[in-house]
C-alpha cells in the first residue's frame, strides 16, 4: 500500500502513481504579491509545505513549484495608490513574503517563478489555443472559448448551464459566450504592458499558472494544488486552457485544502476578524501555528482563535516537556543492554512509526499523525526514566524528532548555552538555595521565568529549559 490522495476531480480517494517513478512534480498556486498574506493562505502553505515534506520523509524526491502572480488588477491598483510602480509593490511584498514563509519554517520552492518573467511562455501558449481555434482576439484583448472544450466545468462538478447563471461571471459583450474568459488583456492608460502578436497588453490571470506549470515541469504533472476557493474558476479555467492546447490531462490529482474560519465566521476585513501571518507571528511561535493548523484535516474547515492558539501553545509545550525531559536523561543514563522490558518498550515505539504511517498515507492525515505523538509522549513519560538504557532514551527522541519532522515541529533542542548572566544567576539561585535565603531563590526563579527560562529542582540538581 502505499500514499492515497483524495482527487477533487473524481471525488474519491486515489493510490498515488507518480508520472516518473520516486519523483513528485507539484504545482501549488501562491499569493498574489501585493500584499502580507493573510491566515487563511498560511494554512494552505503549511498544508502542502506538510505534504511536500511527507513524501520527502517516504523517499520521493519533489519538485515543487508555488508562483507569485506579479502583475495584476490587485498590484495595479495598490501601484496607483502608492504611487509606485508595480514592480517595486512586488519586490516588496515578495521580501515580505519569504520574511513570513522563512518564519513559518516553509521549506523554499523548487522555484518560485514570477508571471512576468515567463510572458514569451504565456504568450506562446495562447498563439498555441489561438491556432488550434480555442482562443480569439477582440481590440486586443484575447478570449477562450470556454464552449469549444467540452470537459469544462469537470473539476468542479458543474454543467455549462449551472455555469452560465453562476455570479463570478465577467461580464462583458465583446465575448462569444458569457463563460469564455480572458487570456491576454489590453493595455490601458498607466498600466505595465508587453509587446504580443495582439497589441501591448498582459496576461489574464488563469493563464500564467498553466503556461508556467507545463514549462517548469512538464504537459502533464502529479499534483496541482491551492485554497479551495481556487477550484472555479481558477482550476477549471487552467484545466481547459492546458488540456485543449496539449490534448493530455493537466494534473493527475488534484488537492484543495478547505477554509479557515476566524471565530466561527468568514474570515473579512469588514468585520474586524481579519489577521495576517505576521500578526500571529509576533505573538505565537511558529511551531505552535503548525500545530494549530495540522489539528485539523485539510479537507475539513477549522476555526481560527486565540483560545484556540493558545491551546494549541499548551500541547506544543507538552510535546516539548517531553523532549526536554528525554535530553536530560541522555545526558544521565548510563550506556548498557537493554532489558527485556526495555526491549518490548523499543518495539512499541516501532509499532508508532508504523501507526504514523499509515495515518499519513491516508490523504496526508495531519490531525491523526499528531495523536501519535502525543500517545508516544504519554508512553515516554511513564516509562522512560533516569535509571533506562541511554539508547532507549536515544531512540525514543529520535522517533519524536522523526515524525515531527513532516509536521515541520518538535526539530529544536529545549537545551542550550545559558548565557553568562543567566548562568550568573542560576548560580546565584543555588547560593541562596544553600544559604536558605528562600526570598531571594524565588525571586531569581521568578526573573528567570519572565526571561522564558524554567529552573526544574531535581534530586540530580538543577534543571533548565527554555519556553
Amino acid at each position: 500500500m502505499g500514499i492515497k490522495i483524495y482527487n477533487t476531480m473524481t471525488r474519491k480517494k486515489e493510490e498515488f502513481v507518480p508520472v516518473t517513478s520516486g519523483e513528485v512534480k507539484m504545482y501549488v498556486c501562491g499569493p498574489t504579491v501585493y500584499n502580507f498574506f493573510h491566515i487563511g493562505n498560511a494554512r494552505t502553505f503549511i498544508v502542502f509545505d506538510t505534504v511536500r515534506r511527507y513524501f520527502e520523509y517516504r523517499g520521493y524526491r519533489v519538485k515543487f513549484i508555488q508562483n507569485f502572480t506579479d502583475i495584476d488588477d490587485k498590484l495595479i491598483k495598490k501601484a496607483n495608490e502608492k504611487g509606485t510602480t508595480v514592480k517595486e509593490v512586488a519586490e516588496r511584498f515578495i521580501e515580505e513574503y519569504y520574511k513570513d514563509a522563512d518564519a513559518l519554517k516553509l521549506k523554499r520552492a523548487t522555484v518560485n517563478p514570477k508571471a512576468t518573467e515567463h510572458i514569451n511562455e504565456i504568450i506562446k501558449f495562447i498563439k498555441d489555443l489561438e491556432d488550434k481555434g480555442y482562443a480569439y482576439a477582440v481590440d486586443g484583448d484575447v478570449f477562450f472559448r470556454t464552449k469549444k472544450f467540452k470537459e469544462y466545468g469537470k473539476l468542479s462538478h458543474q454543467n455549462i448551464d449551472e455555469l452560465e447563471s453562476g455570479s463570478r461571471i465577467e461580464v462583458d459583450e465583446r465575448k462569444e459566450d458569457p463563460l469564455d474568459f480572458v487570456l491576454w488583456k489590453s493595455q490601458k492608460p498607466g498600466e505595465p504592458g508587453w509587446e504580443s502578436p495582439w497589441g501591448v497588453g498582459r496576461p489574464g490571470w488563469h493563464i500564467e499558472c498553466s503556461a508556467m506549470a507545463s514549462s517548469l515541469l512538464g504537459e502533464t504533472i502529479d499534483i496541482h494544488g491551492g485554497g479551495a476557493d481556487l477550484a472555479f474558476p481558477h482550476h477549471e479555467n487552467e484545466i481547459a486552457q492546458s488540456e485543449a492546447r496539449s490534448g493530455k490531462p493537466f494534473a493527475n490529482y488534484w488537492m484543495h485544502v478547505a477554509f479557515l474560519n476566524v471565530n466561527n465566521q468568514k474570515m473579512s476585513k469588514s468585520t474586524g476578524n481579519f489577521f495576517t501571518a505576521r500578526e500571529i507571528l509576533e505573538k505565537y511561535d511558529s511551531e505552535v501555528v503548525r500545530l494549530f493548523m495540522i489539528s485539523g484535516h485539510y479537507r475539513n474547515p477549522i476555526n481560527f482563535s486565540i483560545e484556540l492558539l493558545d491551546q494549541a501553545k499548551s500541547a506544543l509545550e507538552r510535546l516539548y516537556n517531553s523532549v526536554n525531559h528525554l535530553e536530560y536523561i541522555i545526558e544521565a543514563a548510563q550506556d548498557r543492554e537493554l532489558t527485556d522490558e526495555e526491549r518490548d518498550f523499543a518495539n512499541k515505539l516501532d509499532g508508532y512509526r508504523e501507526r504514523y504511517i499509515e495515518v499519513m498515507d491516508d490523504d496526508f492525515n495531519t490531525a491523526d499523525a499528531s495523536s501519535v505523538l502525543f500517545d508516544i509522549v504519554r508512553d515516554v513519560n511513564i516509562f522512560i526514566k533516569e535509571s533506562t538504557a541511554k539508547s532507549l532514551a536515544e531512540k525514543a527522541l529520535g522517533l519524536l524528532r522523526e515524525l515531527g519532522q513532516p509536521l515541520g515541529i518538535l526539530q529544536r533542542s529545549t537545551k542550550g548555552e545559558l548565557d553568562e548572566e543567566i548562568q550568573r544567576l542560576v548560580e546565584e539561585r543555588q547560593k541562596a538555595r544553600k544559604e536558605k535565603n528562600f526570598a531571594l531563590a524565588d525571586k531569581i526563579r521568578d526573573e528567570l521565568k519572565a526571561r522564558g527560562i524554567i529552573l526544574e529542582d531535581t534530586p540530580q540538581g538543577v534543571r533548565w529549559k527554555r519556553v
